[in-house]
């Protein structure tokens, strides 16, 4: 019999495995079906986190997650990539070779290098294999202000450091949190090798864990819905600031996203 057509789009994401829920592919899963796709998650690395900081991690073997991930590809459709922690440099390399096959389908990198709460999460050579392998193939680039200024080290703004991130290959670069106003969260969206456009939300007075797994997982998932990326990004931007809005305290550090909000009535 042959195969419907598929009416879900498909997300792949690659993530380390969070086990507090509340980061990482259990972000990426919630987000990316809060947008009406389906998820087929791959696990770059396990750690050893809580709400407030990271402990532990260990990066996946890459033979498996690149035999993983080729037999999804295989058997159906993807509509757009979704990275977020890669762990280690080898773990880099399988998916710049997964990803340069498939050069149609837009990529958003959350460049993860610590927890929110605290800890690092990536080996040394991550930072350079990021901007060599993976930065050139992204479409859309989401790094808080730290993280900018990690992958763009002779940038002295966050404007200047998004240039030179355009500079190595990314289509867009939206650069969160990059203003300097105590009362709201400024994100800067860089494109086309300028200034595009900057949204302002409310600080909310807790601090969240797993935010900009969030944002960049809710961005694929629309991506890979067809919609062109500065209508995605901006709409991300909204769902993800009512799932920090509607978030929740479970552990003794920072809340997690209620990514689930609209699905309880409470949007």
């Amino acid at each position: 019999m042959e195969a419907s057509t598929p009416t879900v789009p498909v997300v792949m994401a690659f993530s380390g495995l969070d086990p507090t829920g509340g980061a990482g592919l259990a972000a990426d899963i919630e987000a990316v079906a809060s947008m009406g796709c389906h998820v087929a998650p791959l696990a770059t690395a396990l750690t050893v986190q809580d709400t407030r900081r990271a402990v532990e991690y260990r990066a996946v073997d890459p033979a498996l997650l690149a035999e993983q991930a080729r037999a999804v590809l295989g058997d159906m459709p993807v509509h757009a990539f979704k990275i977020g922690m890669t762990g280690s440099v080898q773990v880099i390399e399988v998916l710049h070779t997964l990803v340069n096959d498939y050069p149609e389908v837009p990529l958003v990198l959350d460049p993860v290098l610590a927890a929110g709460g605290g800890g690092g999460l990536a080996e040394d050579g991550v930072v350079e294999a990021l901007r060599t392998l993976l930065l050139p193939q992204t479409t859309v680039l989401t790094p808080n202000t730290g993280e900018a200024r990690a992958l763009a080290p002779e940038g002295d703004s966050s404007e200047a450091c998004a240039q030179e991130l355009l500079g190595l290959g990314c289509e867009f670069v939206l650069v969160t949190d990059a203003g300097d106003n105590p009362a709201v969260v400024e994100n800067v969206l860089y494109g086309n090798r300028r200034r595009l456009d900057a949204w302002t939300w409310e600080r909310l007075p807790q601090a969240y864990h797993g935010s900009g797994c969030t944002l960049a997982a809710a961005i694929a998932g629309l991506l890979a819905q067809g919609l062109e990326p500065f209508t995605a990004i901006h709409e991300a931007q909204e769902y993800t600031w009512e799932a920090l809005k509607h978030g929740y305290g479970l552990g003794q550090g920072q809340r997690l996203p209620n990514r689930l909000f609209w699905a309880r009535g409470e949007g």
